[in-house]
C-alpha cells in the first residue's frame, strides 16, 4: 500500500523526513546518468569501426550522432513533465529499461537502418531516464550540507562520465568489438534497475498531468529543426539554405512556444521555471561549460589521434588527467564549498579557469608534446568544469515547486544540450575554415596539412574560450543568490514523496 508523506515549505519551517536508503539511492541514480554521459562520446571512437563494418557513407556517418542527440534534446521537457506526473522512479526505471534494450538492438544491428534507429530510440528513452535521475536527487537532498555533497557528485559523474567515456570506447573497439560500446550499456543498466527498484523511493507531483499539445509540438519541432540545422552547418556551412531554414525555422517555433506557455492553462514548461535568475544562470553556466567541453573533447581527439597519431585507447588514457581534474574540483572541492559561498562565487571562478585552459589550447603546436601542452589543458579545463556543474546542478532546481522538478531538471540537460550543440557545430566551422585559409596562404612542405589542421584547433579553441569567458560575464551579472543559510533545512519547497 502507497503511504503519502507530505513535507512543509522551507517557508514554513518544516523539515523533511529524511530517507535512511538516500545514499544508496544515490549511488543507482548516480550509475543512470553516467550510462546516458557515457553514450554521449563512447560511440565517438566506435564510428570508425563501426562504418567499415557496416558499409556506411562518411556523409551517413554523422547521423549516428546527430539522430541519438535529436531525440535526446527535443523530447526532454516532455520527458521531464511525464516524469513529474508518472512518478520519477517509475520514470527513471523505464527509461533504463528501454535505453538497455535501444542498446541491445543496435549492438546487434545488421546494416546501418537498424543501428540509426537504436540510436534514436537510446535518446528517447534517454530523455526520459536524465530528467528523472536530476529530480529525484532534488527531492531526495534537503539538507543544505547533504544537497551539496550529492550534487557535487552527480555533476562530476555528469562531467567526468564524457571522458571515461572516450577511454571505455577505446578499450571496447581496441581489444572487442566497436558492437560492445553499446553492449556495455546492458549491464550498466541492470545494475541501476536492481538497485533503484530497491533504494530509490518514488516521488510524483500531485494532481494529473494535462498535457499541452500544442507546447509539445512546437518545443519538439523547435529543437529538432535547431538542433539538426546546428549538426548541418559544419557540413554545408552557416550560410547554405538548409541551415539557415533550420534555424529561422526553429527559432520561430521555439517563440512560438513560449507565447503558448505563457497563456495555457497546465504549460509544459512554466515560465516561472525559466524566470528565475538563479535557476536561469544555473542554465546558462552548465551550456557554457558544455560548449567548452564538447569543443576541447574534440579538438584534442583528433590532436591525438590524427597529428599525435596515439591510438583509441592511448587517446582514451590520456584523457584520464582531466577526468581526475573534474572530480577533486566538483567531489571534493565544490561539494565542500556549494553550502557556504554563494553559487557564482564557484561558478564564475570556474568558468574562468575553464576559459583559461582553452585559451592555452592556442598555444599547442604539432610536435607540442603531451606534458607540456595537452595536461596543463585538460587540468584547467577539468579544473574550471567541475567547480561549475556542482553548483550549476544544485541550483538548477532552487526554489522550484515541486510539480515543476522534473521539467527544470530537463531544462538543465536541454540547456546543455543545446548549447553543446551549438558549440561544436561553430567550433567545427571554424576550424574548418581556419585550416582551409592556412592551406591557402602557406608554401607547401612536409609538414603543412598537420600545421594547417592544428591551427584549425587552436583558433577554434580560441573562439570557445570567448563563449566561456563570454558566459562567465553574464552569470556573474545575471545571478544574485546569497550564500545558503545553513538552519534552513529544504531548499526546494513542498516536496511530495510516495512510498
Amino acid at each position: 500500500m502507497t503511504d503519502t508523506i507530505q513535507t512543509a515549505a522551507a517557508d514554513s519551517g518544516a523539515v523533511a523526513d529524511k530517507d535512511p536508503r538516500r545514499w544508496k539511492a544515490l549511488i543507482f541514480i548516480a550509475v543512470a546518468q553516467l550510462m546516458v554521459v557515457l553514450d554521449g562520446t563512447i560511440m565517438n571512437i566506435a564510428l570508425p569501426s563501426a562504418q567499415r563494418s557496416l558499409g556506411f557513407s562518411d556523409g551517413s556517418r554523422q547521423w549516428l550522432i546527430t539522430g541519438y542527440t535529436l531525440a535526446f534534446g527535443s523530447l526532454l521537457l516532455l520527458g521531464g513533465r511525464i516524469a513529474d506526473y508518472t512518478g520519477r522512479k517509475r520514470a527513471l526505471l523505464v527509461g533504463l529499461t528501454g535505453f538497455a534494450l535501444a542498446s541491445a538492438i543496435g549492438g546487434v544491428a545488421p546494416d546501418f537502418a537498424v543501428l540509426l534507429i537504436a540510436r534514436c530510440l537510446q535518446g528517447a528513452f534517454g530523455a526520459l531516464l536524465a530528467p528523472a535521475a536530476l529530480s529525484l536527487l532534488a527531492t531526495t537532498f534537503t539538507e543544505p550540507l547533504e544537497r551539496a555533497k550529492a550534487f557535487g557528485l552527480f555533476g562530476g559523474v555528469a562531467v567526468g562520465g564524457n571522458a571515461i567515456g572516450l577511454l571505455l570506447g577505446g578499450l571496447l573497439t581496441e581489444y572487442l568489438n566497436w558492437r560492445f560500446c553499446l553492449y556495455v550499456n546492458i549491464p550498466i543498466a541492470a545494475i541501476a534497475l536492481a538497485g533503484g527498484m530497491k533504494e530509490i523511493r518514488e516521488s510524483r507531483a500531485e494532481g494529473r498531468m494535462k498535457l499541452d499539445l500544442p507546447g509539445v509540438l512546437l518545443v519538439v519541432g523547435g529543437l529538432v529543426a535547431m538542433v539538426y540545422g546546428l549538426g548541418q552547418a559544419s557540413t554545408d556551412g552557416w550560410g547554405s539554405a538548409t541551415v539557415l531554414g533550420c534555424l529561422i525555422g526553429g527559432a520561430v517555433l521555439l517563440a512560438g512556444f513560449l507565447v503558448v506557455e505563457s497563456r495555457v492553462e497546465a504549460p509544459l514548461l512554466p515560465l516561472r521555471v525559466l524566470l528565475s535568475r538563479t535557476r536561469g544562470g544555473s542554465y546558462l553556466a552548465v551550456g557554457t561549460a558544455a560548449v567548452g567541453m564538447f569543443a576541447l573533447f574534440l579538438f584534442l581527439t583528433y590532436y591525438m589521434q590524427d597529428v599525435k597519431k596515439y591510438s583509441a585507447v592511448m587517446t582514451g588514457v590520456a584523457f584520464l588527467p582531466m577526468t581526475a581534474a573534474i572530480m577533486i574540483s566538483a567531489v571534493l572541492l565544490g561539494s565542500r564549498l556549494v553550502p557556504k559561498v554563494a553559487p557564482r562565487l564557484l561558478m564564475v571562478p570556474g568558468m574562468l579557469v575553464a576559459a583559461g585552459g582553452l585559451a592555452l589550447m592556442t598555444t599547442v603546436k604539432p610536435d607540442t608534446g603531451y606534458v607540456a601542452g595537452v595536461l596543463p589543458v585538460e587540468v584547467l579545463v577539468g579544473l574550471g568544469l567541475g567547480l561549475v556543474m556542482a553548483p550549476a546542478m544544485n541550483y538548477a532546481t532552487h526554489n522550484v515547486r515541486p510539480e515543476d522538478a522534473g521539467v527544470a531538471s530537463a531544462t538543465v540537460n536541454t540547456s546543455q544540450q543545446v548549447l553543446a550543440s551549438v558549440g561544436i557545430a561553430l567550433s567545427n566551422t571554424v576550424a574548418a575554415s581556419a585550416t582551409t585559409s592556412y592551406l591557402k596562404l602557406h608554401r607547401p612542405s612536409p609538414t603543412l596539412v598537420n600545421d594547417a589542421v592544428v591551427h584549425g584547433f587552436t583558433t577554434a579553441s580560441g573562439v570557445a574560450a570567448a563563449i566561456v569567458l563570454g558566459g562567465a560575464v553574464i552569470v556573474a551579472l545575471l545571478m544574485n543568490t546569497g550564500k545558503p543559510d545553513p538552519s534552513q533545512a529544504s531548499a526546494d519547497g513542498p516536496v511530495a514523496v510516495h512510498v
